[in-house]
């Protein structure tokens, strides 16, 4: 009996919708992630990107709970001596709530070539509305 290894010829890409609206910002995450990875296919393998696209949309109207909209930091540095800006999350949902999102998702996918790949297919959106309508996704609920 022989192991099964996908290839790239042998993965079949699907589409899907996530509405985020009212959902946790954390759980919504992992479980894109999860899609992203392709841990929901038998064929999963660690060292191939065996994952499916995911529009997410509604971002803006994701929640976090207990006090995490105004304890939570996210940091970043320009590089430079002194460089670290950081800001609360509440000010980052307003402004740009795909960056928090895309945030939370690309820290829970592996590091290196294989996650920026994956992270690629994930597009996100503010409001309800996506220019993906071309590839038919399907809606998921999560």
């Amino acid at each position: 009996m022989k192991t099964f290894m996908p290839k790239a010829a042998d993965i079949t890409r699907k589409w899907y919708v996530v509405d985020a609206e009212g959902l946790a910002l954390g759980r919504v995450a992992s479980q894109v992630a999860n899609i992203l990875r392709g841990k929901n296919k038998p064929i999963y393998t660690p060292n191939v990107d065996t994952g499916d696209y995911v529009i997410i949309v509604n971002a803006s109207k994701v929640i976090l709970t207990g006090k995490k909209l105004d304890q939570k930091i996210y940091y970043k540095h320009s590089g430079y001596v002194g460089g670290l800006k950081e800001t609360k999350y509440r000010k980052l949902l307003a402004e740009k709530p795909e960056e928090a999102l895309r945030h939370a998702v690309v820290g829970m996918l592996p590091k290196g070539p294989l996650g920026r790949a994956m992270a690629k297919k994930m597009k996100i959106y503010a409001g309800a509305e996506h220019e993906h309508a071309a590839q038919q996704p399907e809606k998921l609920e999560l």
